[in-house]
C-alpha cells in the first residue's frame, strides 16, 4: 500500500459568535432586532473589532465566545475556510489594517461591519441581517445608546 504524500489542510469551520449588549435584547430579538457584538471564530481563536483613541488596529483576540464585557447569545456556522491557522491570522492581520480603533462608529464601522467582511471575504455571504440591523435602518443615536446601554469603563 502506498502512502498519500501530498498535504491537504482540512477544512475550518467559520463561526459567528453574536452577543448581547444590553439585557432588552431578551425582547427585541423575537422581533428581529437588539443591540448586538460579534466576532469570528475560526482555528480556537475569535477575532472582534472594538473602539479605542489611537489610530492602530482596533480588531483583537479573544477565547472563543468569551468576549469579556458582553453577554454571550449564540454561535452561526458560516462555512469553511482552507487556510491554515497561520495563513487565517495573516488575512485577520491584513484586513485589521482598515479598522482602526480611532474610526470605530456605532451605525457605519462596528463589529458587525468587520464580521460582515470577513465572512464575506472568506465565505462569499454576509452575517444574517438581524445582527446588524438596527445599525443599517440608522435608529442607533448615541442618545438612544446612553439609555438602553449601562455605563462601559
Amino acid at each position: 500500500m502506498g502512502s498519500n504524500c501530498t498535504t491537504a489542510h482540512a477544512s475550518v469551520p467559520i463561526y459567528l459568535n453574536i452577543y448581547d449588549l444590553t439585557p432588552l435584547n431578551g425582547y427585541m430579538y423575537w422581533f428581529g432586532v437588539g443591540i448586538f457584538h460579534s466576532g469570528i471564530e475560526a482555528h480556537g481563536v475569535e477575532y472582534g473589532f472594538g473602539a479605542h483613541d489611537y489610530p492602530t488596529s482596533g480588531v483583537f483576540e479573544v477565547e472563543p465566545r468569551k468576549c469579556p464585557g458582553f453577554i454571550f447569545r449564540r454561535a452561526i456556522l458560516l462555512g469553511t475556510t482552507d487556510l491554515s491557522a497561520s495563513k487565517f491570522r495573516e488575512f485577520i492581520e491584513h484586513l485589521a489594517a482598515k479598522y482602526n480603533g480611532n474610526s470605530y462608529h456605532l451605525i457605519v464601522k462596528n463589529c458587525n461591519h468587520f464580521t460582515n467582511d470577513v465572512s464575506i471575504q472568506l465565505i462569499g455571504n454576509g452575517i444574517p441581517g438581524w445582527v446588524n440591523r438596527l445599525a443599517r435602518l440608522g435608529l442607533c443615536s448615541f442618545a438612544m445608546f446612553d439609555v438602553l446601554l449601562p455605563a462601559l469603563g
